[in-house]
C-alpha cells in the first residue's frame, strides 16, 4: 500500500534540484510525516490551513531506501486543535525520500469555505 506526503511546490522543486526529498521534520523530529490516502484531508485541513494549494506525493514503500514505521501520531505543535484519532497509525519515513519512490504527484486545492476537499487529484 502506497503512502502519501503533503508538501509545497517550492519544496518539491528543491528536491528535484537536490535529487532527493527532505522535509524539515527530518531534522527536527527525525522522520518525515506521511499518511494513508484516507488520512490526507484531515492532515491537510489540520496542519496546512495557511496554504492554498498542496502537492501530494504518492510514495511506494517498496522502493524507499529509508526505513518506514507505522506509529501513533506525533503532533509537532501541541497547541493546534486537531481531529486526529490518537489510536490511528501513521507512516513515518526515517530518512530521505529517494525520488524514484515517488510514483505519482497529485494536488489539493481549497473550496470556497477554505477547506481542502478533494482527497487526491492529478
Amino acid at each position: 500500500m502506497n503512502v502519501f506526503h503533503l508538501t509545497t511546490s517550492e519544496t518539491w522543486q528543491q528536491a528535484q534540484l537536490n535529487k532527493e526529498y527532505k522535509a524539515a521534520s527530518l531534522e527536527t523530529e527525525g522522520f518525515i510525516h506521511c499518511s494513508t490516502k484516507s488520512q490526507i484531508l484531515t492532515i491537510a485541513n489540520t496542519f496546512y490551513q495557511h496554504y492554498e494549494r498542496l502537492l501530494v506525493l504518492e510514495i511506494n514503500p517498496d522502493k524507499l531506501l529509508a526505513e518506514i514505521k507505522w506509529e501513533s501520531p506525533i503532533h509537532p505543535n501541541p497547541n493546534i486543535d486537531h481531529n486526529i484519532d490518537d489510536s490511528e497509525k501513521f507512516p513515518h519515513i526515517y530518512g530521505i525520500i529517494n525520488l524514484d519512490a515517488v510514483e505519482r504527484i497529485g494536488y489539493l486545492c481549497k473550496n470556497n469555505q477554505g477547506l481542502f476537499e478533494h482527497s487526491y487529484q492529478d
